[in-house]
């Protein structure tokens, strides 16, 4: 597979950069900044972008390219600090600048055959984050373009084959930025953009095959997105050799598990073992608040589960999962050491090692976008492929503090009506996701003329592309309206409804 590597270098942009380049149907993958040279005997490298971050390039110990970005005879293109790697690095200087720039800019173009910029026009604006700039080309690099305070805001050498930008084009303030980034990975790189769900889907089948032979899979259901495109894809590939195992761990929305088991056993066809962990889970539960806590009690519960059951089965060889990229990114530090671990996933992170199965996660480098039109590729019905997203820890990280029986069934009656109502204004498929945390406060009311002191329920709903940013929805005041009123008139429990007006960064989607 033809392939454009970011090499990350604790950008908070380097996923962005990710996005753009599959939009232009060219696969892309981020690896870290100390990754080696076997990366170009893995995949067929066509380019190689290396990110911003936060570091300057003359500073100890400040993250360097590997050397092999320069003699591996590929595409380079270098993002900010990226830039200044590849002038350092080449016999350049950077120095701190006079003036910091930060926000907008206008870059104007410096020279003819600017393949950058092929098709703009000779100004463009541009957002900058920056405070060092470029003093001395390295040899062999011509000024390609110029701002008011940056005199070399683009330069490439000679051959062109490798450039450097002083400015984010992977961002939104950046208009034209994906014009420039698609004339590197097209003009430059030479990517064919062949890179669609139904190529996904075969390259993915065929992938699949290659590392299961002729071994056996048991697959982790939750019922979302994620893991029923994993199951269609590896059942596709290796049929009945594929089992799919689907743990009730009472922690699922109202009628889910019954759901599930309909569309795996009857729509799909496929072999489907049900296993009611419910006393297990809320049992490793009991009297846990922390959420990173509850989050790995899950995830080991649920791998001592799959255990038992395989050694049931027998010559079972392979553990699948429905991880997505968004899951890695803020699971673990793969890619930087200044990149931090936002929260744990339960699927995330390899297994324990005395549990003697390979994992297969064909899903581990997509966006979830990408898993529903691979989804919608595969056959999967809308109601399967358009499902919102819902955490593999489930309802208890949607509830704050302790899970019990009781707290489980209010939020479960709450989150029924907060859905039922969004589907009723034909908002469902517009959101990202929409649902109730049920906090660990309480609060007076009246009802009836009677003093209550019942639960606060928070209403949360977001809009996003990805997951790795969101923003809070601005849902139709008389839907809150219908939302809150049923909520306090149906659940006994809970007598306040507020809404969560908070976007991703600061915060994140879930609570915990």
């Amino acid at each position: 597979m033809k392939t454009i590597v970011i090499i990350d270098f604790g950008s908070q942009y380097s996923r962005l950069i990710a996005r753009r380049v599959r939009e232009s149907n060219t696969f892309c993958e981020v690896i870290a900044h100390d990754a080696g040279r076997e990366i170009l005997d893995d995949q067929d490298v066509i380019g190689v972008i290396l990110s911003g971050g936060p570091n300057s390039v003359y500073d100890e110990n400040s993250p360097l390219a590997p050397t092999w970005v320069f003699d591996a005879g590929v595409p380079v293109l270098g993002i900010c600090y990226g830039m200044q790697l590849i002038a350092h690095q080449l016999g350049g200087k950077v120095e701190p600048g006079t003036e910091r720039e930060y926000g907008h800019a206008v870059v104007h173009k410096d020279g003819p055959d600017n393949i950058l910029f092929d098709g703009l026009e000779n100004e463009v604006p541009v957002w900058m984050s920056h405070g060092d700039r470029i003093e001395v080309l390295p040899p062999g690099f011509r000024s390609m373009a110029y701002t008011e305070n940056s005199p070399l805001a683009v330069m490439g050498n000679d051959e062109g084959t490798m450039f450097g930008i002083q400015f984010h084009p992977e961002v939104v303030h950046t208009p034209q930025g994906a014009e420039i980034l698609k004339n590197f990975v097209f003009g430059v790189c030479k990517a064919v953009g062949d890179w669609t769900p139904a190529n996904f889907v075969s390259d993915s089948v065929a992938r699949i095959r290659e590392q299961v032979g002729d071994g056996k899979v048991i697959c982790a259901l939750s019922g979302g997105v994620d893991s029923t495109v994993a199951a269609a894809l590896i059942h596709r590939a290796i049929g009945d050799r594929l089992t799919c195992i689907f743990v009730d761990n009472g922690l699922m929305r109202k009628g889910e598990a019954d759901r599930v088991q309909n569309v795996f056993a009857a729509q799909l066809g496929v072999n489907l073992i049900f296993i009611d962990g419910t006393e297990r889970f809320l049992s490793v539960l009991k009297d846990v608040s922390d959420p990173e806590i509850k989050r790995k009690a899950i995830g080991a519960e649920f791998i001592k589960i799959f255990d038992e059951v395989a050694t049931e089965i027998g010559e079972v060889d392979y553990l699948a999962q429905g991880t997505v990229y968004p899951d890695v990114i803020e699971s673990i530090s793969t890619t930087s050491s200044a990149s931090h671990v936002i929260k744990s996933h339960h699927n995330v992170g390899g297994l324990p090692d005395h549990m003697d199965l390979a994992l297969v996660e064909p899903l581990r480098y997509m966006f979830k976008d990408e898993v529903r039109q691979a989804g919608r590729e595969l056959g999967l019905t809308p109601q399967s492929v358009n499902r919102q997203p819902f955490p593999g820890p489930g309802l208890a990280i949607r509830i704050m503090g302790d899970v019990t029986h009781e707290k489980l069934e209010i939020l479960r009656e709450v989150d029924w009506i907060v859905i039922d109502e969004i589907k009723n204004d034909g908002l469902y498929d517009k959101l990202w996701q929409s649902f109730a945390v049920l906090t660990n406060t309480r609060t007076v009311g009246v009802m009836g003329d009677k003093r209550t002191y019942q639960y606060v329920v928070a209403i949360r709903a977001v809009t996003s592309d990805d997951a790795m940013t969101a923003d809070w929805a601005r849902l139709p005041y008389d839907t809150l309206a219908r939302i809150s009123n049923r909520i306090v008139n149906e659940v006994d429990e809970v007598n306040r409804v507020v809404l969560d007006i908070t976007s991703k960064p600061p915060g994140t989607i879930e609570w915990e």
